[in-house]
């Protein structure tokens, strides 16, 4: 396969699941600044999105879900199942995005 199939299923449609390689996950930390914290508080009092943290949570979930491909691609894997999200505080400020799933090899 040239490319890795990611699913939030348990199953790759069409395929077999030959091999559990093990579990992938790709992660990052991302910390607000003042700047972003500035503007974050404009819109709070007059509302809307808050697009500087939308453009961060992207950028964080990107880079933790490609982080997490190359993990499985290094273990050879041909398909990741049950991926997933996560984030969680890891200080004031500063929140962890993390992308993970089973890598697993596949037949048809």
């Amino acid at each position: 396969m040239s490319e890795i199939i990611v699913t939030t299923g348990n199953e790759v449609p069409n395929k077999k699941i030959t091999k559990v390689v093990g579990v992938v996950r790709g992660n990052t930390v991302r910390a607000r600044n003042i700047g972003r914290d500035i503007g974050a508080l404009i819109k709070n009092i007059i509302g809307g999105e808050v697009k500087i943290y939308t453009e961060m949570t992207t950028t964080a979930r990107d880079e933790a879900y490609n982080r997490m491909v190359n993990e499985a691609i290094k273990l050879e894997a041909d398909a990741i199942i049950g991926f997933r999200f996560a984030t969680s505080t890891v200080m004031s400020g500063a929140s962890e995005m993390m992308a993970y799933g089973t890598a697993v090899k596949v037949s048809d």
